[in-house]
């Protein structure tokens, strides 16, 4: 039964990703918007929404440790396996003002989480905070983003020239993307996690790799389809989102829901990565005018090396006493 899961998790992963691009970029299209704000927002949004179920869920189950290993284990996976698969498939295209104000925000926010769990918990307040924080950050991107489409219509152009109909076409089809990820990303996590149980991985483990893994396939699905129809804008503002709004949304609404308590020493290692994953990024990003195969493959084994070493502690026998 969990493998069936798994392969029907796989299937609606693939038609969900296409629906989710092609209308999305319609969208763009319609509303003269940016790619890359569209990315931000309906597709990051959309596409992060596994990961919001996920840590809630986990928040009232009392694992509180598969909940922000979601988070950090989402943001490792998206930079380094999606990110760089996609830069694989494609070089991913980057446009200055993306280096300028998206990728400093994304850097500072991910930063967020030493102070707010460095004592242990994050309440209510925390959370409150972060959510206005996303709210405030959402008003600066759609304020900005009609300059911003004006910029690069050629990304626009790269979707064949074919009446686009009225928005709420778009709009439906793209919220049927994303109810076919979302349902997708679920039937593979339940699969996935099952088998997981039974060869008695650790619920951090679990957090950091099949349920961050699982929660963010909605992101490689969509940024898959949009890197071979060479819409970098969509990829980059999908992956960037996605980061933030794990950050900012997913622990925000959690820690207003059920507060967050575990120990800064459980996720040091992991925040540590998941924040050197993001900085080195940036220069990737700055140094040319795409982020190639190359830097795409070194990204892709940092991640396999990452999956390794917290394979290998689980693995490892436990010390002495």
């Amino acid at each position: 039964m969990s493998i069936v899961l798994i392969i029907l998790g796989g299937v609606l992963l693939y038609f969900g990703g296409e629906l989710l691009v092609t209308h999305s970029a319609r969208l763009a299209r319609i509303w003269g918007l940016s790619p890359l704000t569209i990315g931000l927002t309906v597709v990051a949004f959309g596409t992060s929404s596994p990961e919001l179920a996920a840590s809630v869920t986990a928040a009232f189950r009392g694992a509180p440790s598969i909940a922000i290993g979601n988070v950090i284990g989402s943001n490792i996976s998206n930079i380094a396996f999606i990110l760089g698969v996609s830069a694989m498939i494609y070089p991913i295209a980057v446009q200055k003002r993306f280096n300028r104000r998206e990728m400093p925000f994304m850097i500072a926010a991910s930063a967020l989480i030493w102070p707010l769990f460095f004592n242990g918990l994050l309440g209510r307040i925390e959370g409150l905070i972060l959510i206005a924080l996303l709210a405030g950050y959402t008003f600066v991107v759609l304020r900005f983003s009609t300059q911003a489409a004006a910029e690069i219509i050629p990304e626009l152009d790269a979707i064949p020239d074919e009446p686009e109909g009225p928005a709420w076409k778009s709009l439906l089809g793209a919220a049927l993307g994303i109810g076919l990820l979302v349902g997708g990303a679920q039937s593979l996590i339940e699969g996935a996690v099952r088998i997981a149980t039974q060869l008695g991985v650790p619920d951090k483990v679990i957090g950091l790799t099949l349920v961050a893994f699982g929660t963010s396939l909605p992101e490689f699905a969509s940024c898959a389809v949009a890197s071979m129809r060479k819409h970098s804008e969509i990829v980059l503002g999908n992956i960037v989102g996605s980061n933030i709004f794990n950050v900012l949304c997913i622990l925000g609404f959690t820690a207003v829901i059920k507060p967050l308590a575990i120990p800064w020493s459980e996720i040091l290692i992991d925040f540590g990565v998941m924040m050197a994953f993001s900085v080195i990024l940036w220069p990737m990003l700055i140094t040319g005018k795409s982020l190639g195969r190359l830097e795409g493959a070194c990204l892709f084994a940092g991640y396999v090396a990452y999956i390794v070493y917290l394979f290998a502690g689980v693995n490892s026998p436990a010390p002495a006493m």
